[in-house]
């Protein structure tokens, strides 16, 4: 039985059927392309290929077979593991819940834009007197600070903020989000049961704080539950298309992960609520040895306190089916590609973590998950450039039809497999597709989320575009990646700056200054290949592609103009903006610049709403 859902549920069941497919599909494939390369004679460097493939495949073929696991409990509604939320409306709350939003030199103006839609969202609920706000500002820039004083007097003036809306700023910045986070949890959290955590551009609805809370009161030992942000809020044409890839499969990924992942959910820092006492007792964050980047303060804090909280006998848990969480995503490439970083370096610490004593097996492959998802990239990277010196040399062999020493009239002809070649081509490419396919059918087949898309038709076109567009931004993100992995294996940290959470659009001249050495490094890959082994130009000409049209890509894709282009026509709609939730309403009716208005009199050291 299910210690959540009071159902019969066999956890070992599920997850030997997932992580047995996963690796099935993987060994099938890698059998494959083995049998397509020994034709004649495998060498040691191919063997490294084989070895790479079967990695990447088994790290694609998880990501299918949670979509098709998602896709399965999407169509019957209901998976009678997961946390039922339904079933808990209407129960009134005892307990009280602290909302925590750590902010460090953010956009004043949009971090109360979005606290304020928050706030007034509550309000509508009947236990919204459960929950306090606290911001908890690390900001260095003393006018951004000043601003924030601002803020906090107005959105004390909120209808029902008197007395439940806080604010303090550190002076010992230490630990970073992380060292936030802990210090409100250790000297400023007594009387709450349970703490929300924001991020900056968080939006969530009251009825789904509401919900949260009400799941871990009910649910004594789960310590985590996180929700499901949904992308919305972007123009730019970079922005639109992560919004509208995401937004087709994130609540079909999300239904497979808590599928297979049950109690042992991962968590994702923001957007989410968790238990205080345990967090306290249980999920103290080392200081790593050693100097960065993989020693010194841990930087990705969420996927090791989830471990951690989860070693403590806490259930972790994820929640896809609530509805009312959104977040931001960065507007362009660039400001994306920055964000992943410091989140590089942050997921490479945790292999320091992987051999920690307690942990759940389940943890450790969620660290691993974390490391994999930036390794992948120099690891495609090392594929492709072994594929392309491998061809290179087989270009400059001469055919040798009789092999010295055999004693045979007949000659041994080169072999070349292609139907096995062209069947791999074809099998990683529905591997690769597929979930954004199901996703697509999940959308079509329900009505409200059709029209929330444009229509079938104009989801089909935005599905295509965005996988055309996907493709050419690959190969960019792939080189920055593997950048990233390789500055940071070579001793170079990143310094914790404030994220760019706007939509700036990118110069030519920005764009030519970080992408530059990629384009460089196309045209010298492509100019070999098309002199040295031209009969493999055609298999890579995606990735030429993309390397070629980097530049002008990365600053076609940042601009508001193209988004609004691509809206005026129905495309990437998603449907948050077809027909915005009363909080993104009112998230934009807030954004409007509000005249200034000075810290009222009272608000001083000693104003219980302050804390010090």
């Amino acid at each position: 039985m299910d210690p959540v859902s009071g159902k019969p549920v066999h956890p070992r069941l599920r997850r030997t059927l997932f992580f047995g497919l996963t690796f099935l599909t993987a060994g099938a494939a890698t059998a494959l392309m083995l049998d397509a390369l020994r034709a004649n004679g495998l060498s040691a460097v191919e063997l490294i290929g084989v070895a790479l493939f079967f990695c990447l495949f088994t790290w694609i073929s998880g990501a299918l077979w949670t979509a098709l696991a998602g896709f399965a409990v999407r169509l019957s509604g209901s998976d009678r593991g997961g946390l039922d939320l339904a079933a808990l409306a209407g129960r009134p709350l005892t307990t009280r819940t602290a909302l925590v939003m750590p902010i460090y030199n953010e956009d004043t103006e949009r971090v109360g834009a979005g606290l304020a839609a928050i706030w007034n969202s509550l309000q509508g609920e009947a236990d919204q007197a459960a929950f306090d706000l606290f911001i908890l500002s690390d900001s260095t820039n003393a006018a951004i600070a000043a601003a924030e004083e601002r803020l906090w007097a107005r959105l004390c003036e909120l209808p029902g903020a008197a007395g439940r809306v806080f604010y303090r700023r550190r002076t010992d910045r230490r630990g970073h989000k992380a060292g936030n986070i802990d210090e409100f949890v250790r000297h400023r959290s007594k009387g709450y049961e349970c703490m929300l955590v924001l991020d900056a551009d968080s939006i969530m609805s009251g009825a789904a704080l509401v919900a949260l809370a009400r799941a871990m009161e009910a649910h004594p030992r789960i310590g985590i539950v996180q929700s499901l942000p949904l992308a919305v809020g972007r123009e730019t044409l970079f922005g639109r298309l992560i919004q509208f890839g995401s937004r087709l499969q994130s609540p079909m990924l999300g239904s497979g992960l808590a599928w297979w992942q049950l109690g042992e959910s991962n968590y994702w820092g923001h957007n989410a609520i968790l238990r205080i006492r345990p967090f306290a007792e249980h999920c103290d964050l080392p200081v790593l040895p050693g100097r960065p980047p993989f020693g010194g303060t841990i930087l990705s804090h969420d996927f090791v306190e989830a471990a951690f909280m989860r070693r403590a006998g806490y259930e972790v848990r994820v929640v896809p089916q609530l509805e009312g969480s959104w977040e931001e995503v960065p507007g362009n490439i660039l400001d994306y590609a920055a964000r992943d970083r410091r989140w590089a370096q942050g997921n490479l610490q945790h292999s320091r973590l992987l051999t920690a004593a307690g942990l759940h097996p389940l943890s450790r492959i969620h660290l691993i998950t974390g490391i994999m998802s930036y390794v992948s990239s120099p690891m495609w990277l090392s594929l492709l450039l072994l594929s392309s010196v491998l061809s290179i040399i087989e270009s400059a062999k001469r055919p040798q039809y009789f092999l010295p020493g055999a004693a045979t009239m007949f000659p041994a002809w080169p072999q070349f497999r292609g139907q096995q070649t062209l069947v791999l081509i074809g099998i990683t490419l529905v591997v690769l597709v597929l979930p954004k396919v199901l996703g697509a059918v999940l959308a079509v087949r329900d009505p409200v989320l059709r029209r929330g898309y444009g229509g079938a038709r104009r989801l089909a076109a935005g599905l295509v575009l965005e996988q055309f567009f996907s493709m050419l931004l690959a190969p960019p993100m792939m080189l920055f990646h593997a950048t990233f992995v390789a500055q940071i294996l070579l001793g170079r940290g990143v310094n914790w700056g404030a994220q760019d959470r706007g939509e700036r659009g990118v110069s030519f001249a920005e764009a030519m200054k970080r992408q530059r050495g990629q384009l460089i490094a196309g045209i010298i890959w492509i100019a070999l290949i098309a002199w040295l082994a031209p009969r493999f130009f055609l298999w890579l000409t995606p990735v030429f592609l993309g390397l070629l049209c980097a530049i002008p890509l990365t600053v076609y894709t940042s601009r508001a103009s193209a988004g609004a282009a691509a809206r005026r026509r129905g495309l990437f709609l998603v449907p948050e903006e077809s027909d915005p939730p009363p909080e993104l309403r009112a998230l934009a009716e807030f954004t409007a610049p509000a005249p200034a208005v000075a810290p009222p009199a009272a608000a001083t050291s000693a104003d219980p709403r302050r804390v010090a």
